[in-house]
């Protein structure tokens, strides 16, 4: 399915590989023009994905909620099991203590906002990560990056910055190499890989997915049966990458929303560090 949406590769051309540009679809709503650089684009495939992702978490945990019964029926059970796994394996068990609950939804929400858009690759039709694109895992990591620093600087005040980059009880002239590297680590490195490692996972698995995709489409249209019967070996081998890649769907979730938590726990305890 994903072939259908990629220029076809004819046998006289020979095959030739998607590349990020192809898995990218083009805009349902283009803009642009004289506004130059700023608005360039328009309203596309993963813009739409990303408000739908929204909508059906909300409409979910809305329908999940609505009776609250004490002994609850499957989906308020399942709501609520989704609820306290984050609640209490993310937020309790990381930041602890009494002071997690008030990050829970800030946790809850980046969790199941992450997981969907991520499922939306295994969804045929849709076949399309949101976060394969890098503005996406840039913007959320940008927010849970400004989440933890203010929280420091409201617990800590200006000291945090102190707090963050110079570890206690070491000799200043050792401090001389062990601070820049802290500056970089803390401010520019873990923001940056918070995001990059959930952009570079999700990038990587849906090419390999479309490059199967497309070399089973290229095979069975050049009428050579010796192609045509490997194009089923690529299949069985798309298929397990299909399956491989839903797995890492669920585990970047749970890995970006794990960070955020140990990133505010950080930034709560900083001085305890």
């Amino acid at each position: 399915m994903i072939a259908l949406a990629l220029p076809a590769a004819t046998t006289e051309e020979g095959f030739v590989a998607p590349t990020i540009d192809d898995t990218h679809y083009r805009d349902i709503l283009p803009w642009g023009g004289e506004y130059g650089v700023l608005l360039e684009g328009g309203f596309g495939k993963q813009m739409l994905l990303t408000i739908l992702s929204v909508v059906l978490i909300a409409a979910f945990f809305l329908v999940a909620s609505r009776r609250n019964q004490l002994v609850p029926g499957k989906l308020q059970f399942l709501g609520e099991s989704a609820y306290g796994f984050v609640r209490n394996s993310i937020g309790k068990d990381i930041i602890g203590g009494k002071e997690f609950l008030k990050y829970v939804p800030w946790l809850f929400t980046a969790f199941f906002f992450v997981l969907v858009n991520n499922i939306f690759g295994a969804v045929p039709f849709l076949q399309l990560p949101t976060f394969s694109h890098p503005g996406s895992a840039y913007g959320i990591a940008a927010i849970f990056f400004f989440l933890w620093v203010g929280i420091g600087l409201k617990r800590h005040g200006i000291r945090y910055f102190k707090l963050a980059v110079v570890p206690s009880g070491v000799p200043w002239y050792i401090l001389l190499i062990v601070v820049p590297i802290e500056i970089i680590s803390n401010f520019i490195v873990r923001p940056v890989t918070h995001s990059l490692r959930l952009f570079a996972t999700m990038l990587a698995g849906h090419l390999i997915v479309t490059l199967a995709g497309s070399a089973i489409e290229y095979m069975v249209m050049t009428g050579n049966i010796l192609l045509q019967g490997t194009s089923v070996l690529v299949l069985v081998g798309s298929v397990a990458m299909y399956m491989l890649e839903a797995l890492i769907m669920i585990l970047q979730a749970y890995v970006f929303t794990l960070l955020a938590a140990i990133y505010i726990e950080g930034a709560l305890h900083a001085d305890a560090h």
